[in-house]
């Protein structure tokens, strides 16, 4: 039976970030269909991460990032590649890519996020499948657009896509993580004839996300609140924006009415930025925590009010699951067919707006349950991860190994 090379751009152990965790549940569904191994690039994780690739990875490479982000740019700018390339670079990876194919039986190359693409051989005949998951381009120029270092981001954006497109033309098969990122990467394309793209979404790990399974953190229950959580990886430019105007725009109007209305911030490496507001006017911000799920179920609602976002937030997900009320802007709400007021609350970027549904749901605790339960039977239904990753299968030819693939894993 024919090994998969699976490639990522972080290790996907511990699944507690949102890439993370989707290459972690990518990789347990390609373990059941043959054996897998692994490369990848680790941010520092434990021997605990290391040990469950070990576990599950026929063999493995990780490769540590050591070259500072400078350096990259300017490597990017004297190469005239993507700074996202030159900062995966690796010798070390690329040689054990090479290495694993001439040795082993490689019937398939798994490649997740764009800057693990460069590490696919010329020379290789076997199937690939590359998974996007959204159009980091797009996402670059947004920033670019939004006047953040536009000549960097615009330059990013414009390698980025050149990059995006030969993706999809190296790949049998080039994955995104909902209909209107597929859509977008196609309008994207010079020519999109040939390029077969498909979606695969996000899914949620609901028996572990299960409002029955977490009590709520003794730091916020029984506390005077009401209380807001936002969570997610908190260095990321999306999130401490949407963090900041929550903090800058939102929480004054929602405090006059509600003086002990507090706001935390719950996700690993906050910038200083949002450091600064910690302990003043009813903000929090936690870091890294060993568990989300106490401060999902102790918040009266949560919070995604996103203004750049690209694919399916794992952070809305899971705040379904957990049967919370979630308030959302449209960009948040992207990849999830979930229904205004029936599952969720989506706002405009608008303060005074969103400060009023926010209070309409806090006035009507009936209507909060409902729409907290009503959010956890969605994603229960529709962001199953077994059933969201079952057309793997088909893309790498191996349907008919299951069996045999089933007794591997096993």
């Amino acid at each position: 039976m024919g090994g998969i090379l699976f490639l990522a751009h972080r290790v996907p152990f511990p699944p507690d970030r949102g890439d993370r965790i989707r290459a972690h549940h990518l990789l347990k569904a390609l373990a059941r269909l043959g054996p897998v191994h692994v490369g990848c690039f680790t941010d520092g994780e434990g021997e605990e991460a290391r040990a469950a690739l070990c576990e599950i990875a026929d063999s493995h490479c990780i490769a540590s990032r050591t070259k500072p982000l400078p350096l990259a740019g300017v490597e990017a700018v004297l190469t005239g590649k993507p700074v996202s390339l030159t900062a995966f670079h690796s010798r070390k990876l690329a040689a054990w890519v090479q290495d694993t194919i001439a040795r082993r039986d490689i019937e398939a190359i798994v490649v997740f996020s764009g800057q693990m693409g460069q590490y696919i051989p010329d020379s290789f005949a076997g199937r690939v499948v590359i998974d996007l998951c959204d159009v980091d381009s797009a996402k670059f120029e947004s920033y670019a657009a939004a006047g953040e270092r536009v000549w960097l981001n615009a330059r990013e954006a414009r390698l980025l896509a050149r990059e995006e497109e030969r993706l999809g033309r190296r790949a049998d098969a080039t994955l995104l993580i909902s209909a209107a990122e597929a859509a977008l990467y196609r309008g994207r394309l010079a020519d999109p004839s040939g390029v077969n793209v498909a979606v695969i979404g996000n899914g949620i790990d609901a028996q572990a996300f299960d409002p029955s399974a977490s009590a709520p953190h003794p730091g916020m229950a029984g506390r005077k609140g009401p209380h807001f959580v936002f969570t997610g990886q908190m260095d990321y430019r999306p999130n401490e924006q949407a963090a900041l105007w929550v903090i800058e725009e939102l929480l004054p109007i929602l405090r006059a009415r509600l003086p002990e209305a507090t706001f935390h911030i719950v996700g690993r490496n906050p910038t200083p930025q949002l450091m600064a507001h910690d302990g003043a006017s009813g903000v929090r911000v936690w870091g890294e925590v060993p568990d989300v799920r106490p401060f999902i179920a102790a918040a009266d609602a949560v919070l995604a009010p996103l203004l750049i976002a690209r694919g399916v937030q794992n952070k809305v997900l899971e705040a379904m699951a957990m049967a919370r009320p979630v308030v959302l802007t449209l960009e948040a709400a992207t990849g999830i067919g979930a229904d205004d007021g029936a599952q969720w609350l989506v706002c405009p970027p608008d303060p005074v707006v969103m400060a009023a549904r926010i209070e309409f749901l806090l006035a009507d605790y009936e209507a909060a349950v409902r729409i907290g339960a009503s959010a956890r039977r969605f994603v229960l239904e529709h962001h199953d991860w077994e059933a969201m990753l079952a057309p793997l299968a088909s893309l790498l030819g191996k349907e008919t190994k299951g069996a045999e693939a089933e007794r591997h894993a096993a």
